[in-house]
């Protein structure tokens, strides 16, 4: 198991037994943008999709931990919810299918950098005309280092993601600094919420 998985099971096997399922900040900021069919790509314990499929979306959440995928699948279950749960490695995952909105946080930097952005690119290209994309990713600038594999990681410069969607409508875009559960370590992160050019289809 590598780093990162390692790292979050662990946060995730804690959360799970004290049944916190609290959205977390960038989450909450990209719930009300959701349209259509989402991708949650790198869900995490599910939060959002869960959020999404109680709001009327149909979901396919995608994760490589294990045990934070059994437990969406009971959730939504126990809830009759429409969201379809996976396991996912983003080393070789690839789109095989489009959505209205697709979202990755906190997932694209614990891959290599040509990996995150291959991925980066696998995702935009998902996203269909007039849909939504919602990434996040660390930049440069973070201190707190512990999560990552020593080679497999990658930390973006703080520009890539505008640069990568300048031929999208940017609907959000923010850089901030958070406490590390580290003394004097900080996360620097970006976040951009952005629309594919062209018109939705009609469903």
């Amino acid at each position: 198991m590598n780093r990162a998985i390692e790292f979050f099971a662990q946060q995730f096997d804690r959360q799970i037994d004290a049944h916190d399922y609290t959205l977390n900040v960038f989450e909450q900021r990209v719930l009300p943008h959701l349209q259509g069919d989402v991708l949650d790509l790198g869900c995490g314990l599910g939060n959002l999709a869960i959020a999404a499929a109680e709001r009327g979306h149909r979901v396919t959440a995608l994760d490589a931990c294990n045990r934070a995928v059994e437990d969406l699948q009971r959730r939504a279950r126990d809830r009759s919810l429409p969201i379809e749960v996976g396991w996912a490695d983003l080393a070789d995952w690839s789109a095989t299918t489009t959505y209205d909105s697709v979202v990755s946080i906190g997932l694209l930097m614990f891959v290599d950098c040509p990996t995150a952005l291959r991925a980066l690119e696998e995702i935009k290209r998902s996203v269909r005309p007039g849909g939504v994309c919602a990434v996040n990713v660390l930049i440069e600038g973070t201190t707190f280092m512990k999560m990552f594999d020593e080679y497999r990681h990658c930390l973006f410069a703080p520009e890539c993601l505008v640069a990568s969607f300048a031929d999208w409508t940017l609907l959000d875009h923010r850089i901030e600094d958070f406490a590390a559960p580290e003394p004097g370590k900080i996360k620097r992160f970006a976040t951009i919420i952005a629309r594919r050019p062209g018109a939705a289809a009609s469903r």
